[in-house]
């Protein structure tokens, strides 16, 4: 009994090689870093996981404004609608109505230009006459629940934004399995930790076969 005590000791014991150490020093400098880096994302995230899970408790109350105005009749009034000024247009819109948000369509028919802008919780709507250029604008701001709401869900909200959701994901999993790779070197808490890991996800699976429908 002594003698195998004795044995297990000395395995305990035993000196880590050069890379064990080394993976061991990593991974605790990649998890901390990576975590204070996306610190304000993550927490971001996790606010608007609730606010969209109970969107309801979240509601604001919409604002709909409605404009009208006319752009120049040689903007639209032409018989090739190649050569209608979408640009000016657009920047008309923007600057005279603080129109936000991309433009999502823009479209051509016999009699009038449709053109639509999207935003995080924001629309607009602009209806333009072919004949006399005038227009009619409809414009909804949503409450802040809204725009929550969209932004992480990534809906309406740019290339750049969809961007930052995948970074903000990445580091998410880099952050994860450095912790992972932690727990590993943790000869004390490493049967545990990895228990209490495999018990988060059999709930996790639980939770989902049996009370998803």
């Amino acid at each position: 009994m002594t003698k195998s005590r004795t044995t297990t000791n000395a395995a305990d014991k035993r000196p880590k090689s050069v890379l064990e150490k080394k993976t061991a020093a990593f991974s605790r400098w990649l998890h901390i870093y990576l975590s204070m880096l996306s610190f304000v994302v993550v927490l971001f995230f996790s606010v608007t996981g609730l606010t969209l899970n109970h969107a309801n408790w979240f509601e604001g109350k919409e604002v709909e404004q409605k404009y009208s105005g006319g752009v120049p009749i040689a903007w639209v009034n032409v018989t090739d609608t190649a050569q209608i000024k979408k640009l000016e247009i657009v920047e008309l819109l923007r600057k005279t109505y603080s129109i936000k948000g991309y433009v999502s369509d823009f479209l051509i028919q016999d009699d009038q230009l449709s053109v639509s802008f999207k935003g995080p919780g924001y629309s607009a709507d602009a209806f333009i006459s072919r004949k006399d250029g005038k227009f009619e604008i409809n414009e909804l701001k949503s409450g802040l629940g809204a725009v929550l709401n969209d932004l992480h869900k990534g809906r309406d909200t740019g290339k750049g934004w969809s961007w930052l959701i995948d970074v903000a994901a990445v580091f998410l999993i880099l952050v994860s399995v450095s912790g992972l790779v932690m727990l590993l070197f943790l000869k004390k808490r490493k049967v545990s930790g990895l228990l209490v890991a495999i018990l988060g996800g059999a709930i996790c699976w639980l939770i989902y076969y049996l009370l998803v429908p």
